[in-house]
């Protein structure tokens, strides 16, 4: 899982891309001038906003030629003063019906490029070197660490209301983030970090030292440093959270809808027709040595995963000894001498699945090519249920009480419920979508220019009030989580720390009750009792919604037979 922050877009084609930060103006600001290690940057004022804003800043040499897999290098220098008006090129990443029409390209071709670390800054008005005492906000993009980009978020809305900044970062994506060849781990290395297969981490670690070492330029404060992300980009706030590269470099950490594996070191190497030996030979052929790996084509690279549309063979977050302990990311959690033991705010929404079952043949169908209608409303709704259910053990009962168990007591966990979407086509997306993946990020950013041509009947005069309110109330828990490293009671009710028996803050709209305390926990043995007393379901229901969840639940035998076939 762990995929993508968008997937939403692709309802019925009706949508672009998602959500792009303003287009910048013509002319720089200059009272946006600022110095940092490598030269003078100039960026400019948000026109709705007037938050001021930097896009492009490098933070690390471009990873290519003799730095593809290699951990980064800082940036070179620049003479004269650096225009910070544009996002920089995205890293190299197979188009999909997400992305597709917004850089018109067709689904399927490899776009972006290697040189492309890069970051994105959104501070208040007045936020400035004299000033350097605000928290800092650190996003990590979703997209299944495959696709994405930090232009996708624009982080003005909650910079101003909230006085901190927000940083958006960019980092290598699929093979060219994630690779464990053993011929590149077993070569001489300049520094250590070159044996890693986890480059994303390497480049989001980097971006981290940058920030310590200039972000006061920006007014933000080097010391309270809160990495948050989505997705793909909450697994990654977990590996940070689990890695020895991290001490020191950040200081709260919140996962959204983030999950908590790895895979082994040999896995990744050479077990599967997607570990980083069989692509190698698909791409540099058999028996390459390090500098025909790097020098390989691009597109070759990519060529050798071709098949894996989702990119879901492709090992990620890899128990690699350097970003990582070779014990695995949750082994990590079981003590507070093996992870990063700042305050964590770990959540999940509560139709999390509902995002990617609405093409599901057996769940939905289409009318005219473009209306997506529902089979039977009870079944995709108990699929649903039960799967994202799943997601919330994974990535909140196991994960905080194993840091509670080691020790660590700072743990907040939310679920997030809105689902007053509006209609489109005779689409329910109230229904079709609920509180899905992804679906919370506006709210967190206050900014609801997210889904492109799904905005409008997502977000409506209708539901505007409410979910202005909800919005107004996560980013103010957000920011003084940020700001203190307890969400206390800014944003509404006191939240309370995590506790075994379960205790979650639930975010909703105030017509659906606002934010309110939930209690009891969730466990597998608990979705196993409810799934096979379930009196909704029908045999064969209840037997397809168990396949679902053994495809991803880390405990197999903790699933009764159920009266169920196995499938081939």
């Amino acid at each position: 899982m762990g995929r993508i922050g968008c997937m939403v877009l692709a309802l019925a084609g009706l949508v672009s891309a998602c959500g792009q930060a303003p287009t910048p103006p013509v002319e720089p600001d200059p009272t946006t001038q600022r110095t940092v290690v490598w030269g003078d940057l100039i960026g400019f004022r948000d026109t709705d906003t007037r938050a001021q804003v930097w896009l492009g800043v490098p933070f690390a040499d471009a990873p290519e030629g003799d730095l593809r897999w290699k951990a980064p290098r800082w940036p070179e220098p620049w003479d004269g003063v650096r225009e910070a008006t544009d996002h920089a090129e995205m890293c190299p990443q197979v188009t999909n019906q997400l992305n597709a029409e917004a850089t018109g390209v067709e689904p399927g071709q490899l776009i972006g490029s290697e040189d492309c670390l890069y970051l994105d800054i959104y501070a208040p008005e007045n936020a400035g070197p004299d000033t350097a005492n605000r928290p800092v906000m650190v996003w990590i993009h979703g997209g299944g660490n495959v696709w994405g980009s930090s232009a996708q978020y624009d982080g003005s809305q909650l910079a101003v209301d909230q006085n901190v900044v927000v940083i958006a970062l960019q980092y290598r994506l699929g093979p060219i983030g994630f690779f464990a060849h053993p011929v590149l781990r077993a070569q001489d290395h300049e520094i250590e970090q070159d044996a890693a297969a986890n480059f994303a981490l390497l480049d989001q670690l980097a971006a981290l030292y940058w920030i310590r070492d200039n972000v006061a330029q920006f007014g933000g404060d080097p010391d309270n440093v809160t990495v948050f992300g989505e997705s793909a980009g909450g697994h990654n706030v977990a590996g940070l959270l689990a890695s020895p590269l991290a001490d020191n470099l950040f200081h709260r950490a919140i996962i959204q809808s983030g999950l908590v594996d790895s895979v082994p070191l040999e896995e990744a190497q050479s077990e599967g027709d997607f570990s980083a030996l069989a692509a190698g030979e698909r791409f540099a052929g058999p028996n390459a040595d390090a500098q025909a790996l790097r020098d390989a084509d691009l597109q070759a690279i990519y060529d050798a995963y071709a098949g894996d549309e989702t990119g879901d063979g492709l090992p990620r977050m890899i128990a690699d000894g350097v970003t990582l302990p070779a014990e695995g990311l949750m082994a990590a959690f079981e003590s507070t001498d093996t992870f990063n033991a700042v305050p964590v705010i770990t959540g999940t929404n509560r139709d999390e699945m509902k995002l990617f079952n609405i093409f599901h043949p057996d769940l939905t169908h289409t009318w005219f090519g473009s209306i997506i209608r529902v089979n039977d409303q009870t079944y995709f709704d108990a699929m649903a249920d039960y799967q994202s259910r799943l997601w919330r053990v994974l990535a909140v009962d196991e994960l905080a009480n194993t840091m509670q168990a080691a020790g660590h007591n700072e743990v907040w966990a939310y679920r997030f419920d809105w689902d007053e979407g509006g209609t489109i086509f005779f689409m329910d997306l109230s229904k079709l979508l609920g509180a899905a993946h992804a679906m919370e990020i506006p709210f967190v950013f206050n900014h609801f220019e997210f889904f492109g041509r799904l905005d409008d009947p997502l977000f409506n005069r209708r539901n505007a009030e409410g979910r202005e309110a909800l919005a107004a109330s996560m980013g103010a828990y957000w920011a003084e989580f940020a700001r203190t490293g307890d969400p206390g009671s800014a944003g509404g009710p006191d939240w309370p720390v995590w506790e075994e028996s379960g205790r979650l803050m639930r975010f909703d709209s105030p017509a659906e009750g606002g934010q309110t305390l939930i209690t009891g926990p969730d466990s597998l043995a608990q979705l196993n009792t409810d799934l096979a007393s379930d009196t909704r379901l029908e045999p064969e229901q209840r037997c397809a919604i168990r396949e679902a969840l053994l495809l991803w639940a880390p405990d197999q035998s903790a699933f009764d037979p159920m009266g169920c076939t196995p499938s081939d």
